[in-house]
Formats: structure tokens, sequence, C-alpha cells
């Protein structure tokens, strides 16, 4: 097994609306970003690609690369699940925290986690999604972006052989 976390931050900017999770929400603001922006699947992405020992983000998905600007975050999920699948493991589950003070998260979470999974290739009740605010404090609090904490389980598949040893025996 494996365990990653992630973590993505946004300030808001111009616009009228966020993602996350995949879902376009109404919001007096944007944020600012290369691609969509989405914390959620940010973190997410990081929270995997660091329990594969694969770098971050940026390091996959560099906003110096123009391809990227404007981009459907759920494209680099469904990369860092694709990486997670070659090099031999699952998703245990994961699990998003998501800090602002507006826009509500919460009534948007079902449509979030069935973007999650599906992107993933694992079931909703694999992914959890949980919405906080930072209780008026902060950059957060104060209105001026929003956060996204992700932690994963990765899980070895017991089919075939392991890329790590270890693992190879126990299984």
């Amino acid at each position: 097994m494996r365990i990653g976390q992630g973590i993505d931050i946004h300030a808001f900017g111009p616009g009228d609306h966020v993602v996350v999770g995949g879902v376009r929400i109404a919001h007096a603001r944007g944020v600012v970003a290369h691609s969509d922006g989405d914390v959620a699947i940010h973190a997410l992405c990081d929270a995997i690609l660091g329990a594969l020992a694969l770098g971050d983000i940026g390091r996959h998905f560099p906003p110096s690369d123009e391809r990227w600007r404007g981009a459907n975050s759920r494209i680099f999920l469904r990369r860092c699940a694709e990486l997670m699948r070659e090099r031999g493991f699952t998703l245990g589950n994961a699990d998003v925290s998501i800090v602002c003070e507006a826009p509500k998260i919460a009534p948007h979470a079902d449509a979030v986690r069935a973007n999650l999974a599906a992107d993933l290739g694992c079931t909703v009740d694999q992914v959890g999604i949980k919405a906080t605010t930072s209780e008026k404090l902060g950059f957060s609090g104060r209105g001026e972006g929003i956060a996204a904490f992700a932690v994963v389980l990765l899980v070895a598949r017991h089919s075939g052989e392991s890329r790590n040893p270890a693992l190879a025996r126990d299984s």
C-alpha cells in the first residue's frame, strides 16, 4: 500500500464560477489559474503522484505549456489514474477536503464524487468529499481564495507481478 497527500490553493479573480471536482459552480468570482483551476482535482492528482513518487502536477502538466491553458482538469486526473494502473496500483480510497467561505460546496458533493469516481475508475463509495470554512480566518476566510487537501490510499494489485519485490512476496 502507498499513501499520498496533496494540497492546492487558488486565488479568486475575475469570473462568474469556480470548478470543483469537475462541477461548474456559480460564484461571484473565478479563480486565477493556468488551467480551469480545479483545486479538488489538483490536490487529488498531487496525492496520487506523491503516492507513486512521481513528483507533482506541475511536473506532468506544467503551467508553462500552452496545451494546458484553460484545460479541463479532469484530463489531468484521468492521466494520474492511468499512471497508477500502469504501476500496478488501484485506488483503495480518496478523501478530499475543500476550504472556502463561498461558494457552498456541500450541495454539489454528490456530483463531485461521481465525477472523481468516474475519472479514477472506482466506485463512488471510495471517494469522500468534505467542505468546510476557515471561520473567517486567513486568505480563505477573507474570501480571497479556495483550497483543497487530498489523501489517497493506493493498493498494489495482487494479479501479476508487483514492481515492488516486498509486495510481491506478500501476495
